[in-house]
């Protein structure tokens, strides 16, 4: 932990490229693997979720940036992000489970 914020000190632009690693979605693919090896569909399906959730996260990063340059606190600007990740979440829910033909 200290070497991260260190880093961030010194580097913040090589810190957030580090931040945004998907170290996580990662160790949970290689999970899912070994859960049940050579099922390429359920691989599939989490792929296509991860993707569909980078754009809560995206406007996530945007609302914090705007924030930011605005002069905002950082409590207010957390708060902001995190409402707008969870409007794009339920969307990506949505889109995810939504469309879906009923059986």
């Amino acid at each position: 932990m200290t070497l991260a914020r260190q880093l961030g000190r010194a580097f913040p632009k090589v810190a957030g490229l580090i931040a945004t690693m998907p170290l996580t979605t990662l160790i949970v693919m290689l999970w899912l693997y070994s859960d049940r090896p050579g099922d390429l569909v359920q691989m599939r399906d989490y792929t296509v979720a991860v993707l569909y959730g980078i754009a809560p996260s995206v406007q996530f990063f945007v609302v914090a940036y705007v924030c930011f340059r605005r002069g905002v606190r950082v409590p207010v600007t957390l708060c902001a992000g995190l409402e707008e990740w969870l409007v794009g979440a339920g969307l990506h829910l949505w889109l995810l489970h939504g469309f879906r033909p009923r059986a």
